[in-house]
């Protein structure tokens, strides 16, 4: 160290190199000491984003499931919006087919064209309420001949019959009606009793067939 230096202390490359050298040294002292190094911000970024992504396609699922509850919903509405009325109409038809079943043959075949004109207007009447009920999903149930289903039918007495399968409806006292896919009103019917279980006649056809 020349007298000069001695005289105006180390110069500026001198003291620039002993704390680049004391910064290493404190690194390399951390790494040694366990400490983690600093994060990847690309790695960060493509956490944040794939939970991002994540976030994103259950609330896509979620909003596709409300938009099909609610078309679901809409629909049903739309379907059954004129239940009680459809019932409360079914009433009146009923009303106009007693009175028609009321009225003697003898009578119908009158020639009294007065009656015949109030006969023919009252059952003009009972088939346009069923047709414009029918317009608006009503339909009627035609269970005679089938098998007794208790989700459509209401069993009201058994009739003794061998040469049929048990539980046959085969008498309809008061016809049934669905509107859309829902039981508007059930048909109320009389069933077979003392003939051969259902099981054992599709056993013989399928016997037969083979």
């Amino acid at each position: 160290m020349t007298d000069e230096t001695k005289k105006n202390g180390p110069d500026a490359s001198e003291t620039e190199t002993v704390v680049d050298a004391a910064a290493a040294f404190a690194n390399d002292g951390a790494t040694e000491a366990g400490e983690a190094p600093a994060p990847d911000p690309m790695e960060t970024l493509k956490a944040e984003n794939e939970q991002l992504r994540d976030r994103f396609l259950r609330l896509a699922a979620e909003m596709d499931n409300l938009r099909r509850r609610t078309d679901r919903e809409v629909k049903d509405a739309k379907s059954y919006a004129v239940t009680a009325f459809a019932r409360d109409m079914l009433a009146v038809s009923d009303n106009l087919r007693r009175a028609l079943d009321s009225i003697p043959s003898d009578t119908k075949d009158s020639e009294d064209a007065g009656l015949k004109a109030l006969i023919e207007g009252v059952d003009m009447t009972e088939r346009a309420m069923l047709s414009a009920l029918d317009r608006h999903g009503v339909k009627k149930i035609e269970p005679e001949g089938q098998k007794f289903d208790p989700n459509f039918h209401q069993a009201m007495f058994e009739i003794p019959n061998t040469t049929v399968p048990n539980n046959t409806v085969l008498q309809v006292v008061q016809a049934g009606y669905v509107i859309g896919e829902r039981v508007l009103r059930p048909a109320m019917v009389g069933v077979s009793k003392g003939g051969p279980k259902a099981s054992d006649v599709a056993a013989e056809a399928a016997a037969d067939k083979a």
